[in-house]
């Protein structure tokens, strides 16, 4: 009787840990990525993570050194993949290194993003939109489809979207619009995979600091990022990336899917 009781608490705190799953990440080098990465590691995943060569590699680095630190007695090598997910091909290379790798995936993680301020749609040119999409949303599709091919009944897939999507952002435009595309995309594949096991959810951070935030805003407006929502601070990372967790366990979220967290420092929104 004993041992079947301690039997049933170590399955379930594979399932709650992720235990010997495979994670994907897209944009795992730094910001949220990075906290979900080390996460993950840390609760038993083997993961694989993706950033931009050049631009991103000491940050890769950094990363790679920090999940390889955190990683278990049960995961295997973590990897840190260069690719431009913005086209199909690249995204299929990635999918393929993985799953040579490491024979399957159980979790893909959509969240490669980039953001450009604007401060009206007449400077938003027909090659900055493609660039902006490209990466926001059509390497979601890509990513899914190639990855589809590998996941079985209980995988997951978590998009990152944004509380831009909701609230709009009159000076990032063209990102807000992926970022309510990731909410329509979440909630359409969420009902294309439900009959095969697959959920699929989303986390839509708020004022969150990350590399994009210095990268993207004048100094002043970095000064008082966050301020605008009921804690009155921006958040960290570490503080979003337990939300990716939570929806990647069978356990902890089986009743979830088509649906989106919203850790933003108390914004209320709809939809």
């Amino acid at each position: 009787m004993f041992v079947h009781f301690y039997y049933q608490i170590a399955r379930l705190r594979e399932e709650i840990l992720s235990i010997g799953k495979i994670a994907v990440i897209t944009g795992g080098d730094s910001g949220i990525g990075r906290a979900v990465c080390n996460l993950f590691s840390l609760e038993g995943a083997t993961v694989a993570f993706t950033y931009v060569k050049g631009d991103e590699d000491k940050d890769a680095k950094d990363t790679l050194e920090m999940i390889k630190n955190a990683k278990t007695a049960d995961a295997k090598d973590p990897m840190a993949l260069a690719a431009d997910l913005g086209f199909d091909e690249n995204c299929k290379r990635v999918v393929d290194d993985v799953v040579n790798a490491y024979g399957h995936i159980d979790i893909l993680v959509n969240n490669a993003a980039e953001q450009y301020e604007c401060s009206s749609v007449e400077e938003i040119d027909e090659p900055r939109l493609e660039r902006v999409f490209r990466t926001n949303i059509f390497s979601y599709f890509f990513m899914t489809r190639h990855a589809l091919k590998h996941m079985k009944e209980g995988s997951s897939i978590i998009n990152t979207t944004s509380v831009n999507a909701y609230k709009g952002n009159a000076k990032l435009l063209d990102y807000t619009s992926t970022k309510g595309a990731i909410v329509a995309f979440t909630r359409g594949l969420s009902l294309q995979l439900v009959s095969k096991g697959i959920r699929v959810n989303g986390v839509a951070p708020g004022p969150i600091w990350t590399p994009l935030i210095p990268a993207s805003f004048k100094e002043e407006e970095t000064a008082q990022f966050g301020g605008q929502v009921p804690m009155n601070r921006a958040g960290q990372p570490i503080e979003v990336a337990p939300s990716y967790v939570f929806l990647a366990s069978n356990q902890c979220s089986s009743y979830f899917t088509g649906q989106v967290l919203h850790p933003n420092g108390g914004t209320v929104v709809n939809g």
